[in-house]
């Protein structure tokens, strides 16, 4: 038979049509309608394709028609592209005859008879026995989704594969892996799923959303799933709710003896409100159940803003500082153009450090916005000062030329308390003056207890792996930088330290929002703290890393030098986890608003 090839990348870049919408190639939703009510834009017959079969315990997959089962129509198969043809998939169409909203309570398909004394009917049941012996799997496509088969595990918990077993074998000693665990249990016993319940699941359109000229028997497929059974029919009268089940024994049939296999399969169809307030609806489960509490404000709010606040700071002043540099604005050639541009970027960016605070602070629900907005201006701008201060006395009492002259800090404090501290108010104020961010869900009175977690999910293993993934993009580029401030090397590469620095913003956002997701499927949802100090931590590792390069690249050996070192280096790294503290946040607050807004509450 001559398979028919095309390569859809290709070819797929040249068959550009309008519409109304945009949608990748392949992925455009089909809108289907009750029967009689079909059009260009809706179609009723919901077409069903199988795909090839296969198995985990063989490397060879087989076509659908390679076994007995009703045939299935090759005359109107899609066309195949190279990398389907040469992984083996072989998608026909199906006999299954499906319409949209049109239920079937049993219908049956088609007739198999097997006579013991037929040697090609033999044969064809050996090769059905041979297949379910080795678990071979149904592929089914509806919609170009595939067909997902859920079976309940021991854990009361439900698996859900997208391949279902054609049939079972019951031997004399089971696994727990075995297909015919689900109720089919007697020994050296073939059981054939020779009958399907398929659960269609719609989702019904509205004039806003599919526009107006769709009617009300209208919906677009969610998902469709399988349930396979295996029925012992009566010819004359098949009945799909029967618990006989088709038992084919291990030993071949006798030349007096025939076995008579009916197909059948029964269609139901939901829509997406049905599944939800069903009776057999599934109770909520991991991220969901903690809708209630997921915005419960933390502990020690007020800090915590404080530090975002700070953070946004940092972020933003680095973040022009090195786009300043990249577009050569600040050439290592001017000697201290870098420092001087960061600091004065540090003192005028007080106005959006305060906003940001203001505005957490006040949907964590505080009042105390005078302790909000001096802890704001004061807090990280005090500690990196009283740190750079004692690192000045040192150098004063040594002589040293890196002292700063009394007069500049004179200057630096003027540029703080006159500068930078009115303009935290200024932010603090519009911050305060707009109204309390609202959340998507509503907090309860009473907190849900958080039960009891593995070891992975628990607070300190989550933060201290949370840091590894951001300080591996930039562990290559902290030698040349340390080289640069200890090593009087002239660094010149901030094109791509600024690009470092964006894959360090996306890697700490990505990071902390994975171990967040975790954190809320355990039913903890602590996340407001956890989150800052999750890729705040890299901050640890960037310590540990000036360590092991203080020991195995600098020769300092006397006590001064070394207070000096690490005294700078902690003004270094508190800064940096500001940095990485609030943009793990941010990240981690807009995906918990974003998933938490798509939740149906009553």
């Amino acid at each position: 038979m001559a398979k028919k090839f095309t390569l859809p990348l290709l070819f797929g870049l040249c068959a550009l049509t309008t519409s109304n919408g945009f949608y990748l190639p392949g992925l455009a939703p089909v809108n289907y309608c009750h029967v009689g009510e079909q059009s260009d834009t809706c179609k009723s017959e919901i077409k069903l394709y199988v795909n090839r079969l296969n198995t985990e315990q063989s490397v060879i997959p087989y076509e659908y028609n390679h076994f007995d089962f009703c045939p299935a129509n090759n005359d109107q198969s899609p066309v195949e592209n190279l990398g389907q043809v040469v992984f083996g998939e072989r998608i026909r169409l199906s006999p299954y005859k499906l319409e949209f909203m049109n239920n079937e309570t049993c219908k049956l398909l088609c007739t198999k008879t097997y006579s013991g004394g037929d040697e090609q009917s033999a044969k064809k049941l050996q090769l059905l026995k041979k297949g379910m012996a080795l678990n071979y799997q149904h592929h089914w496509i509806v919609d170009n989704m595939p067909v997902t088969w859920c079976y309940p595990l021991e854990s009361s918990r439900q698996y859900c594969s997208t391949g279902f077993p054609m049939g079972c074998l019951s031997k004399e000693v089971r696994s727990p892996t075995d297909m015919c665990n689900i109720g089919y249990n007697q020994p050296n016993t073939y059981y054939l799923f020779n009958h399907v319940d398929l659960t269609i699941t719609y989702h019904s359109g509205d004039k806003e959303e599919w526009g107006s000229g769709y009617r009300q028997k209208v919906g677009r497929i969610i998902s469709v799933k399988v349930e396979p059974r295996s029925i012992n029919h009566n010819p004359s009268l098949p009945d799909c709710d029967s618990r006989s089940p088709l038992a084919i024994k291990r030993e071949d049939l006798s030349p007096s003896e025939k076995l008579d296999v009916l197909y059948t399969y029964r269609i139901t169809y939901l829509a997406y409100f049905q599944i939800e307030s069903g009776e057999d609806a599934q109770e909520e489960f991991g991220w969901k159940l903690v809708h209630g509490d997921v915005f419960r404000p933390p502990r020690k709010g007020m800090l915590l803003s404080v530090l975002l606040g700070s953070g946004i700071q940092v972020f933003f002043m680095a973040l022009i500082t090195l786009a300043f540099a990249c577009l050569g604005f600040l050439s290592p050639a001017n000697r201290g153009a870098l420092m001087t541009c960061a600091m004065v970027l540090y003192v005028c960016l007080g106005t959006p450090a305060g906003y940001v605070s203001a505005r957490v602070y006040k949907s964590f629900g505080g009042e105390k916005w005078k302790s909000n907005v001096l802890l704001t201006s004061m807090l990280s701008p005090g500690i990196v000062f009283s740190l750079f201060f004692v690192m000045n006395l040192i150098f004063w009492m040594n002589d040293s030329s890196a002292a700063v002259p009394f007069s500049t800090l004179v200057a630096l404090l003027a540029l703080w308390f006159g500068v930078s501290v009115p303009l935290t108010f200024v932010g603090s104020y519009f911050g305060f003056r707009k109204r309390p961010l609202e959340h998507p869900v509503r907090t309860n009175q009473i907190p849900r207890q958080i039960p009891e977690q593995s070891f992975y999910t628990q607070a300190v293993p989550g933060v201290v792996m949370g840091g590894v993934l951001p300080f591996g993009c930039i562990f290559i580029q902290l030698f040349f930088l340390l080289n640069s401030l200890w090593s009087s090397q002239v660094y010149y590469m901030f094109g791509f330290l600024f690009l470092v620095f964006l894959i360090l913003v996306i890697t700490c956002s990505e990071t902390t929002i994975l171990l967040c997701y975790f954190h809320l499927c355990a039913e903890d949802y602590h996340w407001w703290w956890r989150s800052f100090l999750t890729s705040g931590f890299t901050a640890f590792y960037l310590l540990v890393y000036c360590i092991h390069y203080f020991v195995t690249k600098l020769n300092i050996e006397d006590a001064t030098s070394t207070f000096l070192y690490f005294g700078y280096t902690l003004i270094m790294v508190f800064l940096f986890f500001l940095l990485t503290g609030s943009i793990g946040f941010f990240a981690c607050f807009w995906f918990v608003r974003k998933i938490y807004s798509v939740v149906k509450v009553d």
